[in-house]
């Protein structure tokens, strides 16, 4: 037996995203040793239905785990709790025995609800429903929708189910057999007052709901108990290990980017991007409706502005010349390319929703295009537009926040995209303000869901440790020249937004 005194203290951080779960082994010191990733399928049984099996995502950590701890980096490591990021607006129906009830459920992209929606908002005030919750994505989108579809469409289950769980309460159901949230993921619960901080029962009741199916809420840094015998020797870890309750995957994001002061902001970069900004206050805008999330520190919260199709959308523009493996790094000489270009594009003209519009369009039905193009224009040009049109798209993302009048003289910028220092330098101009580059980068979901596990575990006096963590690795600093001419294309990218 390996002597455990002279052994090094790490957490598991379990990230539950759409495409599949990573699991993290996280030393005392917030270096992310070893990561292993496990894949699982989506299924669209009917138009807009998206569904997710909870057992599969029990197998893929099972086996991430397995490999994980079979890794010679694990060596030496003694685990001693583990922490779950999860994404939001799921709804999985447990019943009193902690059964789960529906082999597929409904994860946060499921539109199945929106009938539904409708039909509550026909009774209710919408704007003052946004007001008090923060739910700025589609309404139908929101996990009490989803439940009262149930209630309509599958009332034996509905009757059936005990508690409605969030998709990472599920893990941790699994994990020690406790059902309940935290307040980040009751905050996507859609009857969850952010200025409360508890749900809010008497919208819920006139909704149709019954009251006593929403999980209790705890602290996103309780510990919720310890591995249960059967998972302990399942997983090949100790019975002892204890199980923190996380949070949903993007505050989660938020406390490992650096989330843990108030003004706080950052840009994730990467099939989808957002700007999300940490504050002691919601940001409440009626026009654009950012969308909130309680944080997974109480009294904070996360406001956030999104659009739909940025990694996605450069990727798109890449299949489209490099549809052979003839180039080994499409990428970079994408890049390469597009600096052959010049600022501005010569006049082209990239809109990046290919997915659809968000709340930041000019209308429902806006989609993705070039425009501006003329015989003269090279690859080159449409390159650079692609790269510049995503940061400007993101531009007025950042707008909107800016607008509750917090300082922002800075931004991190995290996720896949931000290792192209050329893209970055794009960013920086068109932001306006200095963009900086940290170590964790795309580790910022499993650092914030560790950081959950060493407070709880009180091996971290609290969270300013993030900060020493998440050093900055270097710092892209803007050109007001440059600036101003990226101050002029936006203009120009604002007036091309056409519907279809």
């Amino acid at each position: 037996m390996e002597n455990r005194t002279a052994m090094r203290k790490a957490v598991l951080a379990f990230d539950l995203g759409t495409g599949g779960l990573k699991s993290s082994l996280v030393l005392e010191s917030g270096e992310v040793l070893h990561s292993e990733f496990r894949a699982y399928e989506t299924e669209y049984p009917e138009d807009g239905m998206h569904e997710q099996s909870p057992e599969d995502w029990w197998v893929a950590l099972k086996a991430s785990v397995k490999g994980l701890m079979s890794s010679p980096k694990a060596s030496g490591c003694e685990v001693v709790a583990v922490s779950t990021s999860g994404h939001s607006l799921g709804v999985v129906p447990i019943d009193e025995n902690g059964k789960l009830l529906r082999n597929a459920v409904p994860i946060w992209s499921d539109r199945r609800a929106e009938s539904v929606a409708e039909e509550v908002f026909k009774n209710e005030n919408e704007d003052e429903w946004y007001a008090v919750t923060g739910n700025g994505f589609p309404k139908g989108l929101y996990s009490a929708f989803k439940m009262l579809w149930f209630k309509k469409h599958e009332p034996d289950l509905y009757d059936r189910t005990s508690v409605f769980l969030g998709t990472k309460d599920f893990i941790n159901l699994r994990l020690c057999g406790v059902a309940c949230t935290d307040y980040s993921d009751a905050s996507g619960s859609g009857v969850f007052s952010l200025e409360d901080w508890k749900y809010d029962l008497d919208r819920a009741e006139r909704f149709g709901l019954d009251t006593d199916k929403l999980p209790k809420i705890v602290s996103s840094d309780s510990v919720l108990g310890v591995l249960s015998p059967e998972v302990a020797t399942e997983l090949g870890l100790g019975s002892d290990v204890k199980v923190i309750c996380g949070g949903v995957d993007n505050s989660c994001m938020a406390l490992g980017a650096r989330g843990i002061k108030s003004g706080r902001v950052y840009t994730s970069l990467g099939s989808s991007a957002w700007v999300a900004l940490t504050s002691d206050k919601p940001v409440i805008d009626l026009e654009y409706k950012p969308y909130v999330f309680a944080h997974v520190l109480k009294g904070y919260y996360n406001s956030a502005t999104c659009i739909f199709s940025a990694g996605t959308s450069l990727n798109w523009v890449k299949n489209l010349f490099f549809d052979d493996d003839s180039c080994v790094d499409p990428y970079r000489e994408m890049t390469e390319s597009a600096k052959k270009s010049t600022l501005g594009a010569n006049g082209v003209i990239f809109n990046p929703s290919l997915a659809g519009a968000s709340n930041l369009e000019k209308g429902a039905e806006v989609f993705g295009s070039f425009t501006g193009l003329k015989l003269k224009h090279k690859r080159s040009d449409i390159f650079r537009a692609t790269f510049e049109g995503i940061a400007l798209n993101l531009k007025i993302a950042l707008d909107v926040l800016e607008q509750c009048g917090e300082d922002m003289p800075e931004m991190l910028i995290v996720g896949g995209g931000a290792k192209n220092k050329f893209w970055m330098d794009i960013f920086a101009q068109a932001y306006a303000k200095e963009v900086i580059l940290s170590k964790i980068n795309q580790e910022a979901t499993s650092l914030g869901a560790a950081a959950l596990a060493f407070v709880a575990c009180g091996i971290w006096n609290g969270y300013d440790k993030i900060d020493e963590i998440c050093s900055v690795d270097s710092r892209l600093v803007p050109d007001q020249e440059l600036s101003e001419a990226y101050g002029r294309v936006l203009e120009r990218f604002k007036e091309q937004q056409v519907e279809a």
